[in-house]
């Protein structure tokens, strides 16, 4: 059965929802300029909240490692997501599971993906100027003969396309953002138990 991600957390009251649901993690998103940004305060609260076996996940777009590992402890983070020109050496040697994010326009840039050493990858859709959350579709084709096991599944995913989306691509895990909520950084309750109900029954 697919696992599902639900980012963009910004409440306690969303993340339980979530968990309720089925999802195994949430998303916790530290990027200045994202709607669905959180202080480190706000992430600590949920996390807190939330039962231990959850992953909490940090998104950052080419933060100082410094600062993520301060973030990483202050939050009570279980895994970081990595969403923009992130080396592959950057991404070696953190204490929690890596996810690294890339935007697919072409089938090289998931190629790429095969030089990282994390835990897991995410594909999401190409925005120009926008690191993501755009609740835009690429072109699934793209990941034709990738790896699936340890592949998250990203981009323009919502309740009426995600059971069609596990069973054409068949990733571990799929995310989803906008997809489920009312206005940024709000989900929808009834959204997100049907995203999640419709991926785990594909």
């Amino acid at each position: 059965m697919v696992r599902v991600k639900i980012c963009g957390i910004t409440s306690l009251a969303d993340a339980r929802t979530a968990i309720d649901a089925g999802a195994f993690a949430i998303g916790l998103n530290f990027h200045p300029s994202s709607p669905r940004r959180v202080e480190i305060a706000q992430a600590r609260a949920i996390s807190d909240g939330l039962p231990s076996d959850i992953w909490r996940v940090g998104v950052f777009v080419d933060r100082d490692r410094g600062a993520i590992e301060q973030i990483v402890r202050e939050a009570g983070l279980t895994a970081l997501q990595f969403h923009g020109n992130e080396t592959p050496e950057f991404c070696r040697g953190w204490d929690v599971p890596v996810i690294k994010v890339v935007r697919a326009r072409v089938r090289s840039d998931v190629d790429r993906l095969r030089a990282y050493p994390v835990e897991l990858v995410l594909v999401d859709a190409y925005v120009e100027g926008t690191p993501g959350g755009t609740g835009e579709r690429f072109d699934w084709s793209l990941l034709d003969g990738f790896e699936r096991e340890r592949l998250i599944l990203s981009g323009g995913l919502n309740p009426d396309n995600v059971a069609e989306a596990v069973r054409t691509v068949g990733p571990w895990a799929v995310d989803v953002a906008s997809g489920v909520e009312s206005r940024p950084g709000v989900k929808d309750p009834e959204k997100v138990k049907r995203f999640i109900r419709d991926a785990q029954a594909a």
